[in-house]
């Protein structure tokens, strides 16, 4: 990504409600199958560190490493915080076979050109039986100016990254779309209406249109936890064991 996407990314990343219900959903879906104990885990491509930032302190006893191949990013980081992140590609991770308990990747992959390679490089350094949780960006057809200037490779379909999941050797645990209330007005947004000047949708909204989006996240996550998967939506979420 360009750098100035980086520093936007760091100056919201704590607040923006995006960010909080992609956070939660991966918190909520680690705490559930790894449990409060001790545990080694890798945020591979961990852009400014928002991910550690938010769930470092809810699981104490989890030890979270992060990698980027951005140097800007490793240095925000940094600065924000994050005590151990490295500067490596998520095709070719600086860590020896199963190190790591659980990997996430937070909608890192459809930056890549070779994705399949980085699901392959990111299961090595998983424990025999480890987590992995991916986000991603859902609907091709939803393809527009906010994947461009993220440098965006693709959007998936949910079969197709359950084939690339299981391509990699992992057993799929969940797989649902979410941001499923919004995704009209998301379409409405980045299909019918120009291009913002700023490049991405990466921004801070207004506090009233904050806390509403944040309000519509809770429902969401209220039927992912109680009813089940969505069906539809600007995101997958993927869970998947080795």
């Amino acid at each position: 990504m360009e750098s100035v996407e980086y520093h936007k990314m760091a100056a919201v990343e704590d607040d923006m409600w995006y960010y909080r219900a992609l956070h939660g959903h991966i918190g909520r879906e680690l705490a559930a199958r790894l449990g409060p104990g001790p545990a080694r885990l890798l945020d591979a491509g961990c852009g400014t560190g928002g991910l550690i930032r938010r769930l470092g302190p809810r699981q104490p006893a989890w030890k979270w490493t992060g990698v980027d191949v951005s140097s800007l990013a490793c240095a925000l980081a940094g600065d924000r915080g994050v005590a151990d992140v490295r500067e490596a590609s998520v095709t070719a991770l600086p860590f020896g076979d199963g190190e790591f308990a659980a990997v996430v990747s937070a909608d890192v992959l459809y930056h890549l050109d070779d994705d399949e390679a980085a699901l392959w490089e990111m299961t090595r350094v998983l424990q025999p039986g480890g987590l992995m949780v991916v986000n991603v960006p859902a609907h091709r057809w939803l393809w527009s100016y906010h994947d461009e200037a993220v440098h965006g490779r693709r959007r998936y379909g949910r079969s197709e990254l359950a084939v690339k999941l299981a391509r990699a050797g992992l057993t799929t645990l969940r797989l649902t779309h979410w941001n499923t209330l919004l995704l009209p007005l998301i379409a409405a947004r980045r299909k019918l209406l120009p291009a913002p000047a700023g490049g991405s949708d990466v921004q801070r909204m207004p506090r009233v249109a904050e806390a509403a989006l944040s309000g519509v996240m809770a429902v969401e996550r209220a039927w992912l936890r109680g009813v089940g998967n969505l069906p539809a939506g600007s995101s997958i979420l993927a869970v998947a064991r080795k």
